[in-house]
């Protein structure tokens, strides 16, 4: 249980954070980006929450908690096992990203399929959504970046790459189930 009674410390100022194992580290460092990318993700999920029915705020729910889930995962480096550290690490399974490809699949079977790029937009709820799909890729390209220096969980990158997917099927459904996509017309500004 995570308990909480002072929210500043003072032991960022001069520039460095703590890992979940303890270990200090530049503010800068790849892996702490690569986690503020997820936490910035998680606000847009948020936001996005903001605009849905109760079935997507379900869902939006459930990818929420697995962004925590995620952050602590790349928070925590060198894939270090729970008998050295002394406690249960939290890391990203198969499964996680399994119920995503599930979510996905259920999803894409009320769209027709796409003749052309979408445009970001729509409802407000899609236009949250294509937010989300952004900003989850931007995640991934962090984490994928750090992976060629330190070590990352596959499940870790293969969940944020699921993410952005699940994100863009949910938003075409947020649009009238693809009907109100707004499409790109390539040149039409020529």
């Amino acid at each position: 249980m995570v308990v909480l009674n002072r929210i500043y410390t003072r032991t960022g100022d001069a520039g460095e954070t703590a890992l979940s194992n303890g270990a200090r580290v530049a503010k800068h460092s790849p892996r702490v980006a690569a986690y503020g990318n997820v936490d910035e993700l998680n606000a847009a999920v948020g936001l996005a929450r903001l605009h849905a029915q109760a079935d997507v705020q379900a869902a939006l729910s459930l990818i929420q908690n697995d962004l925590f889930d995620l952050g602590a995962d790349l928070a925590r480096p060198d894939m270090e096992r729970d008998d050295e550290a002394g406690y249960p690490v939290l890391r990203m399974i198969e499964t996680q990203v399994t119920r995503l490809e599930t979510e996905i699949d259920t999803m894409n079977t009320k769209l027709e399929p796409l003749r052309s790029f979408i445009l970001p937009g729509g409802t407000a709820l899609a236009a949250h959504l294509h937010l989300c799909r952004t900003v989850a890729r931007r995640a991934e390209r962090g984490a994928v970046e750090l992976a060629t220096t330190e070590g990352v969980n596959e499940w870790a990158v293969k969940y944020l790459n699921r993410l952005s997917d699940w994100f863009f099927v949910a938003a075409r459904i947020a649009n009238n189930d693809g009907q109100d996509d707004v499409l790109w017309v390539p040149g039409a500004n020529r």
